[in-house]
């Protein structure tokens, strides 16, 4: 597999995590700004944020957790020369899972469909990552 049609997928993702960085400041600006929210109450860290920005906000925080497997497996699977055309595919199907739980999040937030869509991912990144290990260990 070449390598750009290995990192597309990381960049798409990357893609979204910077989406929501950018809604989020948004939406916080406009908290700020709007008197939603004073700065006293937010200056240590406090989630007094109004819902909308909260909602945005721990959306792209989640961006931090999960997708760091991904990233991690396809860093070193590359080098490896282990990111074959399975690999490329469940990046995409695992991207397109991110994507769902993340206009989920940032909608209806509605949490059957969002961990419904959350597990999906990780279903499909657990696949991944046994299908790389067992590449790895049988030397296939």
């Amino acid at each position: 597999m070449s390598v750009p049609m290995v990192l597309l997928p990381v960049f798409v993702l990357i893609g979204l995590t910077f989406a929501l960085l950018l809604g989020m400041a948004g939406a916080r600006r406009s908290a700020l700004v709007g008197g939603q929210t004073k700065v006293r109450d937010i200056v240590m860290g406090q989630p007094n944020w109004p819902t909308r920005a909260m909602q945005i906000g721990n959306c792209f925080r989640n961006q931090f957790e999960l997708p760091v497997l991904f990233y991690i497996l396809i860093a070193i699977a590359l080098p490896l020369r282990h990111a074959d055309l399975i690999i490329v595919l469940l990046s995409w199907v695992f991207v397109v899972t991110r994507f769902i739980h993340a206009g989920i999040f940032v909608t209806s937030n509605d949490l059957n469909q969002r961990s419904l869509a959350w597990f999906a991912g990780v279903l499909v990144l657990l696949a991944m990552w046994l299908y790389f290990a067992l590449r790895i260990m049988l030397l296939i």
